[in-house]
């Protein structure tokens, strides 16, 4: 087993879903970060674990499945489904897709940049039906790095700065469920915060910037950003597949207190 792979896999099976907070001075670094749409909490004892403590005080059941990783060595990406039953919301379930990229130094992590469909997770309160769970990866902690490939960088560096067009293989959030598409932004501009290759595969996050499309908000037109974390595969020199996780609560949240602009 590759080291960061094996550092992951004691991170998803013995931290994450056993609840053990004894193991994270072995896991991460003492100034541990992670980005998560506008928001960096910095420090793994203070500001990532109450921010932790809080979501598995609320889901006490709270399991992660891995569905895929790749990585070169360097880096690592996986996508992944949280799931369990709410306490505050009497015990309703739901299961909700996140896609994190992870930076490590001397065998320990050091930086997470990830998106979690929250959006879908109230859409399953609201309606008390838990979505499926995705299949999950059948040998993931097996997985082999690739080096990172520089032609399969610049395929999705040049289709992110297109606005992310919609390409047949690539489901957004919940679309793999059959939810219908939703377009929310329309791009003008990109700002590109992470982006790295393992063989043809390309995990990135972004910040969007441009207009709020009809049907999200009544804001329609409203200048607006989006973040997105997202892998890709890329063949024959144009996106093939993937998954992409969206900040569609985060946005809607700041539409909500009126932050619409944009710098």
């Amino acid at each position: 087993m590759k080291p960061f792979v094996a550092l992951m896999r004691r991170y998803c099976i013995h931290y994450v879903n056993c609840h053990d907070f004894s193991l994270l001075p072995e896991i991460m670094v003492d100034d541990y970060k992670l980005s998560m749409g506008e928001h960096m909490l910095q420090g793994r004892d203070t500001q990532y674990v109450n921010a932790t403590r809080i979501q598995m005080g609320d889901i006490q059941g709270l399991q992660l499945t891995v569905h895929e990783i790749i990585t070169n060595g360097e880096r690592l990406a996986m996508r992944f489904s949280e799931h369990g039953a709410s306490q505050r919301q009497g015990g309703k379930q739901s299961v909700w897709a996140g896609i994190a990229l992870y930076a490590w130094r001397d065998s320990r992590l050091t930086h997470c940049r990830v998106e979690q469909d929250y959006y879908a997770r109230r859409r399953q309160y609201r309606t008390g039906v838990p979505d499926r769970v995705d299949a999950p990866a059948v040998a993931p902690w097996d997985t082999a790095a690739a080096p990172a490939n520089a032609e399969s960088e610049r395929v999705v560096r040049a289709w992110i700065m297109e606005g992310m067009p919609r390409s047949p293989g690539v489901s957004f959030d919940d679309e793999w469920l059959g939810v219908g598409p939703q377009d929310v932004i329309d791009a003008q501009k990109a700002e590109i915060l992470d982006l790295f290759s393992a063989g043809p595969n390309v995990a990135f996050h972004v910040r969007q910037f441009g207009a709020l499309r009809p049907g999200f908000t009544e804001n329609s037109g409203a200048g607006v950003f989006l973040h997105s974390t997202g892998i890709l595969s890329v063949r024959n020199g144009a996106v093939s597949s993937g998954r992409i996780v969206r900040d569609r609560m985060g946005l809607e949240r700041r539409l909500a207190n009126n932050v619409v602009k944009v710098a």
